[in-house]
């Protein structure tokens, strides 16, 4: 794999203004509040894939076969996070180079040049993408619905202007979305992946229109597929209507899924900046620089993978008509130093 800083375009005039902007404006006030439903449904009622494959785009496994639908539990919060320092919430919005106790091994601005839709990654991104789940791969609602609702990055996904975007959309009664994932290049062997990580840093700058029925889960997925025994990181979670959540999953002595989870009062519809730091011990979520939530409840400890999973909501939605765009601006991936 090339080195992330080869072969990049010189950023345009308006994608430095925004930038810069985007650092001057002040930070969302925050809270913490108890883990329950939102638009999007609770982050317990998870309907686990198996390891997500690459796409038939030069990927290295078919589509997965769906798993079965796990009961649903409680979530619990660990309490309110300590304050962000000054140095964190300046780290978190800084895109390049390596930070105290980081090292940078992964970094795309999507500045090679556009991809049409239906062909991402492509020539431009394919040594440092996949498309993820191949066209029909049913979503998490998709696996209870039959399969109204799926993956279909050849309808979804493409680049324009500096950014990967999600063209969200139903056709012929299908609500549509795609999970791409990064090459984060790695040693693991077992299975054999292109984006396996044993703790680390992941920052995306990202926004979406209010589309109520479809959401982010920007996850860690373990790359044994046991869930949830070997655990689950999301973040940026939630319906595209509401407000951005993390959570982090893990088994009750029972074997059934539980998870801690962090609110914040952020809506999809700004720029943000989305960052989770999973360390020994230890997870904790930072959105525009600020903590909103930290966890030291039974953190996952085995090898983990990065899915951008945008999907529909698990009952009863989007609207047929609704249709929008989530735009990735840029994506910042650390291991431990």
């Amino acid at each position: 794999m090339r080195k992330p800083d080869q072969g990049r375009a010189v950023r345009t005039s308006s994608r430095l203004l925004r930038r810069f902007l985007h650092i001057l404006v002040p930070p969302v006030v925050l809270v913490l509040v108890g883990c329950g439903v939102g638009m999007a449904g609770p982050a317990d009622q998870r309907v686990p894939l198996s390891p997500a494959p690459d796409s038939t785009q030069g990927g290295d496994t078919p589509g997965a076969q769906p798993a079965g639908v796990e009961p649903p539990s409680a979530g619990v919060s660990d309490g309110p996070a300590s304050p962000a320092s000054p140095q964190s919430a300046a780290a978190d919005l800084k895109q390049s180079g390596d930070l105290p106790g980081w090292k940078q091994v992964f970094e795309e601005d999507f500045s090679a040049g556009d991809v049409p839709l239906g062909a991402f990654p492509g020539e431009l991104y394919g040594t440092r993408w996949s498309a993820g789940y191949k066209d029909g791969t049913p979503d998490t609602a998709g696996q209870v619905s039959g399969g109204r609702s799926g993956y279909y990055p050849s309808k979804v996904l493409s680049v324009k202007d500096g950014a990967l975007d999600w063209y969200l959309h139903s056709e012929n009664g299908i609500s549509m979305g795609a999970a791409p994932q990064p090459r984060i290049p790695n040693a693991s062997a077992n299975p054999p992946r292109h984006n396996s990580l044993l703790y680390g840093r992941y920052s995306v700058r990202f926004k979406a229109d209010s589309l109520a029925g479809f959401k982010t889960a920007w996850l860690m997925w373990p790359d044994s597929g046991v869930w949830p025994r070997d655990g689950e990181i999301d973040f940026p979670e939630g319906d595209l209507a509401g407000v951005i959540y993390g959570a982090v999953h893990y088994p009750r002595p029972d074997g059934s899924d539980a998870f801690v989870k962090g609110e914040s009062a952020a809506y999809y519809s700004s720029w943000h900046v989305a960052t989770m730091e999973w360390s020994p011990g230890r997870v904790e979520f930072f959105l525009d620089g600020q903590s909103i939530s930290a966890s030291t409840t039974a953190p996952p400890t085995t090898p983990m993978h990065l899915i951008l999973q945008t999907e529909s909501c698990l009952t009863g939605c989007p609207l047929p008509e609704t249709q929008g765009h989530v735009s990735l601006d840029w994506i910042s991936i650390w291991t431990p130093a």
